[in-house]
């Protein structure tokens, strides 16, 4: 049994794996012409160019992707954690209308959407500006929230608030804790979620940031239009490692108690 884990595992690790090799390779290729299956040739230029010629402007791009992200993801939960608990513990007339309102983000393309806010945010002078770029990536961002969140109020049982304040809690004691221990993997996944769609926003940000904030996904297809394959490969490996951080931790955190609240 735990040898079949093992391969279970192995097999997992290889499926996630081995998409990204041919971009390891990439990263370290010098020359490396069609028909050759390998590089004819290694070296270092293209880590070289990322971690010292290029090295403050992609540090800048990881900075601002990872700014953007984070305010993101918190305002996200700030609207989720709220609208999840109403919208699963109590009767809200018109749920499935509000459900196919918060879908609309989701299923319209982003190019849609972000095209539809420029003119609105131009108006409004958030054009070009960080703040416009946190607002346009929550229009995608904060439906996830609310429907994780919802989900997670949906198996809740507030009785256990119920006792806690006949004990003498205050509110404030109530939510810190008493309801946010009971949903704190579904918070995590939400946050986690929301931070990483932000993470890998390309277009969005491209039409409402106006090439002015420059984060790494920006820095990363103007890599590849470039042409300069192994650079853009070394980037993109860059670019996913905070993908891979925060899919792991998802897992770590549902594996332990499921998204489920506690009856």
């Amino acid at each position: 049994m735990r040898v079949k884990s093992v391969l279970v595992l192995l097999a997992v690790a290889a499926s996630v794996a081995v998409p990204f090799v041919p971009l390891l390779l990439w990263s370290v290729s010098e020359r490396w012409f069609f028909p050759s299956l390998l590089p004819q040739a290694f070296g270092p230029r293209a880590w070289h160019y990322i971690f010292d010629t290029a090295g403050s402007q992609i540090l800048g791009g990881v900075w601002s992707s990872f700014l953007v992200a984070s305010v993101t993801a918190c305002l996200s939960l700030l609207i989720g954690l709220p609208a999840g608990r109403a919208l699963g513990l109590y009767g809200i007339p018109g749920k499935r209308l509000l459900l196919l309102l918060l879908s609309l983000p989701v299923i319209v393309p982003p190019l849609a959407v972000a095209m539809g806010l420029h003119l609105w945010f131009v108006r409004l002078g958030l054009a070009e500006t960080f703040v416009g770029v946190v607002l346009i990536h929550l229009t995608f961002c904060a439906p996830y929230t609310i429907m994780v969140m919802w989900g997670v109020f949906c198996d809740y049982n507030p009785e256990f608030e119920d006792q806690a304040r006949s004990l003498g809690a205050s509110v404030p004691q109530v939510m810190l804790f008493v309801m946010v221990p009971m949903v704190l993997p579904g918070i995590t996944v939400a946050v986690l979620f929301s931070f990483l769609l932000s993470w890998s926003q390309y277009l969005s940000t491209l039409i409402i940031g106006g090439g002015k904030l420059l984060t790494l996904p920006i820095l990363l297809f103007a890599l590849m239009d470039s042409g300069d394959r192994p650079v853009a490969a070394a980037v993109s490996l860059v670019f996913v490692v905070p993908a891979f951080l925060v899919l792991l931790a998802s897992a770590q955190s549902i594996s332990r108690r499921g998204l489920q609240g506690v009856r």
